[in-house]
Parts: C-alpha cells; structure tokens; sequence
C-alpha cells in the first residue's frame, strides 16, 4: 500500500485542520493514517501535533511500527518530511516538559519552555514574522500564526531555517536533507500558510 502524501494520524489534536489545509491547496492524494504500511511506502510525509511533547511521543510510538516506518521513509528513503508544530518538536533529541522525554532524534537538540520576560506572555499565541536564514525552497518571509510553549534549541545553527522573535529569538523552523520542521501553524496561517503547504508538496530535496 502507498500514497503520495501520508498525514498521520496519532491523535495529536490538529490532524483535521491539516488535512482541510491540504485539500485547499488542491492537491488530491493525502491519506489521513495511522497505518504504518501506508506510511512506509508513501511519497511525501506529515506529521502534525498540538500538546504536551512527552504524550504525542507516547501516542506516536503507541502505533505499532510507526516510528520503524518513519525511519524507513524519512531516513533510509528520502522521503520529504514536514513537522508541523509538536510534530516539528518531535525531531529533537528530547523534549523537557516534565521530566526528559527521548524524541525522534532527527535533529540535534531540545525542547524547552519559553521563558517568561516583562511583557512577553507565554505560551506564544498569535501573529508573527517569520524570518527565513538563508534560502531553503520550502519556506519564505511573511506572517505566520503560532501557539506554543515551548520552543526548539537545535545544537547545529545550520539547521535552524527560521527564526521568529518573542522576547528574543525563537526557532520557527529547523531542518537538514529531505526533512523540515515549522513551529507555526500552516493550516492556520491563511495564505502563507498554504503557500508554505503547496512548496512542502513540491519539494524534491
């Protein structure tokens, strides 16, 4: 079994909203899973996530053989990659959001509560500017919307792909190879947004 693009589906709070998003842009071959037989063979991936860093890793990995199929795709086959808010914190090496929590390990790093400073309310909620370091085909400057508490720290500066600024800078958006991950929502950021969806699917890394 395969499909163009796989969204998967572990519960993680956001997957309807994506998978509108998708449809916006017109492209037709999205299959909304939590099959890993799906996910392995499938051209592009998506994994979407809103809450807690410790629960979507344990939904994520509740699935049997998701994460073996995610590796297989992303890592062994090149498949493109989007991490869409948790789903991009997941690529970290770990999350700390009551006690460690091991990620994918993808991208070197942690994940940490944003810290809080006179007149900046966490979590981070609404509006911000994307600023896109260096050129990458998938992600442009503009508006985006973002809700979140934690943010990405990522060990090489190189895979940092964009940055947004709430009471200083915060990672907007991390990457290497064939995989991306935004803090931002696309499926909530209107035109950007999609515009951010529609390069994702037609990126060949």
């Amino acid at each position: 079994m395969s499909a163009a693009v796989a969204l998967i589906d572990y519960g993680a709070g956001n997957l309807q909203s994506v998978a509108n998003a998708l449809k916006e842009t017109k492209y037709e071959h999205v299959a909304v899973t939590a099959d890993a037989d799906i996910v392995v063979n499938a051209e592009r991936i998506i994994l979407p996530g809103v809450g807690a860093f410790a629960h979507c890793m344990g939904a994520l990995g509740a699935i049997p053989g998701m994460i073996e199929a995610m590796e297989i795709a992303v890592l062994e086959r090149g498949a493109p990659f989007l991490g869409i808010c948790v789903g991009m914190q997941l690529m970290a090496g770990e999350g700390c959001e009551h006690g460690v929590t091991p990620g994918l390990g993808w991208i070197a790093g942690s994940v940490a509560a944003i810290a809080p400073a006179p007149g900046i309310k966490v979590p981070h909620m609404g509006w911000n500017h994307v600023d896109v370091s260096g050129l990458h085909p998938v992600l442009k400057a503009g508006e985006a919307y973002f809700l979140h508490g934690y943010a990405f720290a990522a060990d090489d500066p190189e895979q940092v792909l964009a940055l947004t600024d709430h009471g200083g800078p915060i990672v907007a958006a991390v990457g290497r190879d064939n995989m991306i991950g935004v803090q931002f929502h696309p499926e909530k950021s209107q035109a950007y947004g999609l515009a951010t969806l529609e390069r994702f699917l037609a990126w060949r890394p």
